[in-house]
């Protein structure tokens, strides 16, 4: 009789290590993105910057971040992951004091730049740890631990800035990276073996691709961010950045058929399964981002929240990912994959289509069902997808392909919060000009509510010509309250068909076989 084949080996205590590492710095990569968001009027006020210059405290830290992430790959290779990955952190650390110490608009940003760029690095690298130092069978629990800090990072970040800014200080939002970093290096120090470094690989890199990398996608995230309250095309500056996003898309363009290796290995993109997985990722990244916008939006100038109460409403998202989390290996074990990212996909459309109904009396609780109905929607999709972007590829491609998934899924949100500012903009002029036209000054409704406001600020001791001023400054703020409600459910639901078309593409899905080790 043949002998059973022996079980496969489990990782060793070194390479939880390393995962651990790499998980603990994506989270603290993805915690940064918005931690600075319920923070920025205070942060505002003692650097002295107007609310529009303040966007930049966030757009910054985007900008340079979505460049690194690809670069993240090439820069391992060159020096090593555990150097690379130690002087990231570090790098981290100092760009993080620096912001908290910061007394100017200038100093503030220099330091999120810089905090983006290095923090960038942490995100891929952590898929790409997990893909190479785990066996087949336990890297669902690798994905699991990594997608838990892709979806609390954005949700963790606002709550504990706010309940920094509201109880201590906000440069206790830079502040308390220091001991998280240092555990990080701890970690990082002992999990991961030294590498020797290997500078022809820095000599001989696609510099073309690299530059047109810096140039595009920083100038495009500045695009996408800035454009809608810039107007777009009739600001110099938005024109002169979308020409050198196309230089920049060029100069990549040009890497691909000019180098031995290029930056960006788009021949990925070649692999059905994993063009499919990057499209869902973009798609997932603008409702990530979406409605993490959107919900706190409606919170805050609807129902009068602050952002430690519209933070809470949001941690709600959070919680199936706790309650999932001992189920979640043993499902991507057992059940299709392209199944989960299916089903996942058809909740999350559900969940944004509770929210399309939403009134000007709409408050926290309404938002109950839909928030914990797109936890368990974000964890069902990101999960497989985490796991897919990697299993569709080579071992060897992991580095490339973590970095692609990873810029997908945060060009997504920056692309998918660029179309709701618009889409926001438009429809909220859109529904104040039909509403207005509905309710004209011979509208026997319209003159009945206007007589009776009128009369009740009479009867609080008023003039009667104050009155009929304020009953109409009444009338006409209830008319845009109802035009920004009918808006906010538009956009629920262009995020809700958005992800209904992604459906089909879930079945393109198919993971690589694992390799078969000779006995």
């Amino acid at each position: 009789m043949a002998e059973p084949a022996p079980a496969p080996a489990n990782a060793t205590l070194t390479d939880w290590i390393a995962v651990t590492a790499g998980s603990l710095g994506a989270l603290l990569a993805t915690l940064d993105i918005s931690i600075t968001n319920s923070a920025l009027p205070q942060i505002q006020g003692q650097i002295g910057a107007t609310g529009t210059e303040g966007t930049w405290i966030s757009t910054g830290y985007l900008m340079s971040e979505i460049v690194m992430i690809p670069l993240a790959a090439w820069l391992t290779r060159v020096f090593g992951l555990r150097r690379f990955l130690i002087s990231t952190a570090a790098l981290f650390t100092l760009f993080s004091m620096y912001c908290g110490f910061s007394s100017s608009l200038a100093m503030m940003i220099i330091g999120r730049i810089g905090q983006g760029f290095v923090g960038g690095a942490m995100i891929p690298t952590a898929q790409t740890i997990i893909r190479t130092r785990l066996p087949a069978h336990q890297l669902p629990i690798g994905t699991t631990l990594f997608g838990l800090t892709v979806l609390l990072g954005p949700l963790l970040g606002p709550v504990i800035g706010g309940w920094l800014t509201e109880n201590i200080d906000w440069r206790w939002c830079f502040f308390l990276n220091l001991p998280i970093s240092a555990a990080l290096i701890a970690l990082l120090w002992s999990g991961l073996a030294p590498e020797p470094a290997d500078m022809r690989q820095f000599v001989e890199a696609d510099w073309r691709g690299i530059a047109g990398l810096a140039l595009g996608l920083s100038s495009l995230t500045v695009v996408l961010e800035e454009g809608q309250r810039e107007h777009w095309f009739d600001s110099a500056m938005i024109c002169w950045l979308s020409v050198l996003t196309v230089l920049g898309f060029a100069l990549i363009a040009w890497g691909q058929f000019g180098a031995r290796r290029p930056i960006l290995r788009l021949q990925l993109l070649a692999n059905r399964s994993f063009a499919s997985v990057l499209l869902i990722g973009t798609i997932i990244g603008a409702g990530l981002y979406g409605t993490a916008y959107l919900v706190p939006q409606f919170l805050a100038t609807l129902s009068g929240y602050n952002a430690q109460q519209a933070g809470g409403i949001m941690l709600l998202s959070g919680l199936p990912a706790f309650l999932l989390m001992p189920l979640l290996p043993r499902m991507l074990k057992r059940i299709d994959l392209r199944l989960l990212v299916g089903l996942g996909l058809l909740m999350y459309c559900a969940s944004c289509l509770c929210d399309i109904s939403l009134t000007a009396d709409s408050v926290g609780h309404d938002f109950y069902a839909s928030q914990l109905l797109r936890g368990f929607a974000q964890i069902m999709v990101m999960m497989p997808l985490s796991q897919l972007s990697m299993g569709s590829v080579e071992p060897r491609d992991a580095g490339d392909a973590a970095g692609l998934y990873n810029m997908a899924r945060n060009l997504g949100g920056t692309i998918g919060l660029a179309l709701i500012g618009v889409l926001v903009d438009r429809r909220n002029h859109f529904h104040d000009a039909v509403i207005r036209s509905s309710v004209s000054a011979n509208s026997p409704l319209a003159q009945e509510r206007l007589a009776a406001d009128a009369a009740g600020f009479v009867a609080q001791g008023g003039d009667p010509a104050f009155a009929q001023l304020q009953a109409l400054g009444r009338f006409a703020n209830s008319i845009a309250r109802q035009a920004s409600v009918m808006t906010f459910n538009d956009a629920f639901l262009l995020l809700g068909l958005a992800m209904l078309a992604c459906v089909p593409l879930a079945f393109i899905l198919k993971r690589r076989p694992a390799p078969r080790v000779a006995h």
